[in-house]
Formats: C-alpha cells, sequence, structure tokens
C-alpha cells in the first residue's frame, strides 16, 4: 500500500515536471514569433526585409531543432531520459538569456540556431518517460495533461511581451528554464530504460538500426510526415498573420503574437478533447483523422475571409489551433510505434523533425508565393500537407492497447 502510494507520488511528480518543462519549451519556441517584429525593428531591419528576415531566424532555430532532437534522441536511449532533460533544459535556457543580448540579425540567428538545438530534447525525452512509465490503458491522459499544460507557455510568452520589451521575454524564458532545473531533481528515471541498461548486448539509441531496417525507417517517415500540418499552421499561417491580413482586406492589423497565443490556447483545448476522445474511442488514429480535416476546414475559412478585423483573426486562431490540438496524440502515436532501446530516439526526433520541416515547406511556400502569390500558395501547401498527413496515418497501425515494455532487434545478417 504504501509503496504504491510512493510509485503514485511519482508519476505524478514525473507529470508535473514534463508539464512544466514543456511549457517552458513552448514559451521559448515560440518567443521569436511573437517579438519578431518589434525585436528586428531594434536591430535595424527595414519593413521590407521583415519577412524574409524573420524567415531567416526561424529557419535558423528549426534547423537547432532538426540537429538537437538527433543528439539528445540517441543519448536519451543510451544515457537515460533524465540526463536528456536536464542537458536541454540547460543549453536553451543560457541561449535564450544570450538571445536578449544581440544587435545584429546573423548573431540573433546563430543563438536560436543554439537555442533550437536546447529545445529539441524537453519534449521528447518528457513523452516518453510519461508513456513508458504509467499504465498503457492510462499513459494517454499522462501525455494529454503534458500538452494541456505545456501549451500554455504561449500564452506565458503574449503576456511577457505585452508587459515586457522584447529583450526581457527572452530573459524571462531562460530563468524560467534554470528555475525548472530545481523541480527535475526529485524525478525518476525510467523503469523500461533501466531494465534496457542492464543488458550491454541491446543495441541503444542505434541510428543505423533505424534507418537500416526498410519497415521501421517506413514507420518513421510516416510518423513524422502526420505532423507535417502542425508547424506549417503556426509557422506560416498564423506567424505571417499580418501579410496575410493585409491580401485579406483586413480591417486592421493582424497581430502574429495575439494569434499565436489565441491559437495555442486552442491548441491546449484540442489536446484535451482529442485525449480524453482518444481514450474514449481506444484509438490514437480516428482521432487524429478527425482533427486533421477540421484543421483543413478552419484554414481554408481563414484564408478566405475578406474583410477580417484583429478580433475575428484572434476568434479564428482559437478555433484553428483546435483543430492542430492533436500535438499530443501524435507524439504518443511515435513513442508507441517503436521498442524501449528506440524509443527516446524517435520520440525526440519525430517532433523536432516536423518543426525543422517548416525549413523545406518555407522554400516551397515562397516558390508558391512567386508563382501564384501569398493567399493560393497558402491553400495549395494547405491541402498538400494535409494530403500527406492522411495518407501516412493510414499506413500506420492502432497502438493504443499496445505494451511498450519490448526491445527492437538488431537485423542478423544472412548467411
Amino acid at each position: 500500500m504504501v509503496s504504491n502510494r510512493i510509485q503514485n507520488k511519482n508519476v505524478i511528480l514525473l507529470v508535473l515536471v514534463a508539464s512544466l518543462g514543456y511549457f517552458v519549451d513552448i514559451y521559448d519556441l515560440l518567443i521569436f514569433s511573437i517579438v519578431r517584429i518589434q525585436s528586428l525593428k531594434d536591430i535595424g531591419i527595414p519593413d521590407r526585409e521583415m519577412r524574409q528576415m524573420g524567415e531567416y531566424i526561424l529557419n535558423m532555430q528549426m534547423g537547432g531543432l532538426l540537429i538537437g532532437g538527433i543528439i539528445w534522441g540517441v543519448m536519451g536511449d543510451r544515457y537515460g531520459r533524465i540526463k536528456v532533460l536536464f542537458g536541454s533544459i540547460l543549453l536553451y535556457s543560457i541561449a535564450n538569456i544570450c538571445n536578449g543580448l544581440v544587435h545584429d540579425v546573423n548573431t540573433y540567428a546563430f543563438i536560436r540556431f543554439i537555442a533550437g538545438i536546447g529545445l529539441a530534447g524537453e519534449l521528447g525525452a518528457g513523452i516518453t518517460l510519461v508513456a513508458e512509465t504509467m499504465p498503457r490503458e492510462k499513459r494517454g491522459y499522462g501525455t494529454m495533461m503534458v500538452a494541456v499544460v505545456g501549451l500554455f507557455g504561449a500564452v506565458a510568452a503574449k503576456g511577457v511581451s505585452h508587459y515586457f520589451d522584447w529583450r526581457n521575454a527572452y530573459f524571462v524564458g531562460g530563468g524560467l528554464g534554470i528555475l525548472l532545473l530545481f523541480l527535475r531533481l526529485g524525478i525518476f528515471e525510467s523503469g523500461m530504460f533501466e531494465q534496457a541498461a542492464k543488458d550491454k548486448n541491446i543495441k541503444k539509441g542505434s541510428l543505423g538500426m533505424l534507418m537500416g531496417n526498410k519497415d521501421r525507417l517506413v514507420k518513421y517517415i510516416h510518423c513524422i510526415l502526420i505532423g507535417l500540418p502542425l508547424w506549417f499552421v503556426v509557422g506560416i499561417l498564423l506567424t505571417q498573420a499580418p501579410e496575410i491580413g493585409h491580401q485579406l482586406n483586413a480591417k486592421g492589423t493582424l497581430d502574429a503574437g495575439s494569434g499565436i497565443m489565441f491559437a495555442y490556447i486552442g491548441i491546449s483545448f484540442g489536446d484535451l478533447i482529442a485525449g480524453l476522445l482518444s481514450q474514449w474511442m481506444k484509438s490514437r488514429k480516428k482521432v487524429i483523422l478527425i482533427f486533421c480535416l477540421f484543421t483543413l476546414a478552419s484554414c481554408s475559412y481563414y484564408l478566405s475571409y475578406k474583410g477580417i478585423t484583429p478580433t475575428q483573426f484572434n476568434y479564428l486562431a482559437f478555433i484553428i489551433g483546435v483543430g492542430v490540438g492533436y500535438w499530443a496524440n501524435f507524439v504518443t502515436i511515435a513513442a508507441e510505434q517503436f521498442g524501449t532501446n528506440l524509443r527516446a530516439t524517435v520520440t525526440t526526433t519525430v517532433p523536432n523533425f516536423v518543426r525543422g520541416a517548416l525549413i523545406p515547406i518555407t522554400l516551397l511556400f515562397e516558390f508558391f508565393v512567386k508563382h501564384f502569390k501569398l493567399i493560393p500558395a497558402a491553400y495549395i501547401m494547405l491541402f498538400f500537407l494535409v494530403a500527406i498527413a492522411l495518407f501516412s496515418l493510414s499506413r500506420l497501425k492502432e497502438s493504443f492497447h499496445k505494451d511498450l515494455d519490448y526491445m527492437e532487434e538488431d537485423a542478423v545478417p544472412a548467411v
């Protein structure tokens, strides 16, 4: 009885730390999108270059997330999920403090790249710990709570940027991360990882095992592709709201920071709804299908809303956020598809590859903008990315009831 109470307290603390970690992660991940115009004007970027320089800095951050996802993912399977939480929080906290000191665009971009590397480890390690620690019939609730609490980091980022200038907004983000390190000291390593670590014959965090096996590689790619619409919506449709609003003859300037804040409130509600639906329907795949179709409809409405007002945009951003609120289900599916010795690698790299995919998505988007203008290009990308996500979703097996206590075996060469 006492042992069960201690175990329950450990699980509650773990979910709390993972949730607050994701809260700070989202704050730091989105702070640039929120202070983009203010900060770039302050360092001397002219209005005519604002959109392109913003894309440059954001892409550097996303490039850091790509590289960091690989580094932290491999480390998580080889050295433990807890070490990744500590290292990633420390790195992105220091980087965000440094971001408050920049005075030119290239230094700004480089430090966002470093911050991106740090930010890459938080979510994957947290979700992996929660998924491996909680019973299979309840782990969906755990990952849902991580996402719901964590996504309110966007609200905090917008609130801080409203009351403080952009430099202090970065300092606050770094300070929150440092405070989080003290909470992290009380959580325990995953029992599944500790069991796997005892067997020295099992390969852990091996990219060769992941990339060298066709079935695993295809499954891994499909896990990534189902998340593509998520960051297109946040990184382009909402971040470039002022420019999109101009094309829609908006009655006032659409504020990207407000839109992102309302969207992330919507994403939190969406994750809550998606998590409960997933538990009720006993399915991750059906829920993601519903949310992808809702995203398609709500974003199409946004792109056709002539004469939209800033207030109407904020309401619509919330609705759009609900549609892309399948983030927790998306990451949980990735965690459930692979064995313990590859789970942290997959769960950490998949969301960061989705974030990093914003780089080729932006390049393709700019190609379509050049040939078809802004609104048609946004429509083309929206339908294209949702179609890819739905196809990849159809290729993955349902994982709701899957037992996660198993290892991926290395392929045995043919004699």
